[in-house]
């Protein structure tokens, strides 16, 4: 009954509320009391007219969102929503710190609509700031004072709040905003359950190897698609698909479960040996559709599933073999030409109804 479900998750969530002023909350991430992972930071990618804006808001008292933090078990906070915001706030005081440890360069704003004498302003005068230290306009004192006094409203959720309502409360606070799209809401999920898992994964999916066959352009690369396809690769090589769950829950869920086993060198290597072995056999075009006499098209789903996945649950009994390169190339363009493969890229084939396919299909088709 609902009373009741709502009553047992409920008992999962405790949360308090402050309101805390900017001076407050900045001298907490100073004395590392407030928690902003260095993995995570790298999301932060507001536009200048952006931050602007939000400067803009405190100088007017126009009130902030809340921001969200989880209690740590020693007390600390690490921020689960609010990045874009405390960022810049950090930033344009001169406190921002890079995922190495090294102060960022301050942000300068530009003109607004109702402020139009914020072009140019600083916090305070720095060289390393792209603009000549006479064309910048530090802000009055009076003007800081008030940026210190903006008060914002911090909700946090505490223990024994568990792990798995954090994370939710990650994707429901940022599905609809600027922060991220989905797969950065994945990324920051595996961030909070084991930074050491992320950065190993991350690393694998910037390989050679890897990067030519999934080719991600630059843009792509912004929005974390490599990660994306080597997080899709694990989970389907690892975590058996239950049925039913929608295909971008199960990615969300599995990773997680990979996460926290944080079998870093077993996955990382997986994606080096499995990824080397397609570019070897096939070079850039391994997972790219063949029709007639040339390759088509994008990496898609379909040859991830069928043909990496295959290839990475059969790795062992494939580098055995006298020849693995030729029988991997073989196999790949067989599949291709095959009908079987060919009903997998119909429009109407629902993504669960998919992988419930083409997972034991490649599984099949690349076993020696």
């Amino acid at each position: 009954m609902l009373p009741d479900e709502i009553q047992a998750a409920q008992r999962n969530v405790r949360t308090d509320a402050y309101q805390m002023s900017v001076g407050e909350l900045v001298n907490l991430y100073e004395t590392g009391e407030l928690i902003v992972d260095p993995e995570f930071q790298r999301l932060f990618r507001w536009e200048p007219g952006q931050k602007s804006k939000l400067i803009e808001s405190m100088l007017l008292g126009i009130p902030l969102p809340s921001i969200f933090v989880f209690e740590t078990a020693d007390a600390k906070w690490e921020l689960v929503d609010g990045l874009q915001r405390l960022s810049t706030i950090l930033e344009f005081m001169g406190k921002l710190r890079d995922p190495d440890g090294s102060l960022r360069a301050p942000s300068i704003l530009e003109a607004t609509r109702y402020l139009p004498s914020l072009h140019n302003t600083v916090w305070e005068e720095n060289q390393r700031i792209d603009v000549p230290i006479d064309e910048q306009r530090v802000l009055e004192k009076a003007q800081q004072i008030a940026v210190r006094r903006s008060r914002l409203s911090v909700e946090i959720l505490k223990r024994p709040s568990d792990d798995a309502t954090k994370f939710d409360l990650f994707q429901r606070l940022n599905s609809g905003g600027t922060v991220a799209n989905p797969q950065e809401l994945r990324n920051s999920i595996v961030l909070m359950v084991s930074s050491s898992y992320f950065r190993s994964i991350k690393a694998a999916a910037e390989s050679q190897p890897f990067r030519s066959i999934i080719g991600v352009k630059d843009e792509g690369e912004q929005k974390q698609r490599h990660i994306e396809f080597a997080m899709r690769f694990l989970v389907h090589t690892f975590v058996p698909y239950p049925g039913k769950l929608d295909v971008e829950e199960y990615i969300d869920e599995g990773i997680i479960v990979l996460a926290r086993q944080n079998q870093s060198d077993r996955d990382s290597s997986l994606i080096l040996d499995v990824f080397s072995l397609l570019f070897n056999a096939a070079g850039a075009d391994a997972l790219r559709r063949e029709e007639g006499d040339r390759h088509v098209g994008r990496v898609g789903n379909v040859a991830v599933e069928a043909i990496a996945v295959g290839v990475a649950r059969n790795i062992e009994l494939i580098k055995a073999l006298d020849d693995p390169i030729s029988f991997v190339r073989e196999k790949i363009g067989t599949f291709w030409r095959d009908n079987i493969a060919q009903q997998f890229f119909s429009s109407g084939v629902r993504g669960t109804s998919r992988i419930e396919n083409t997972v034991p299909l490649g599984e099949r088709w690349f076993k020696p």
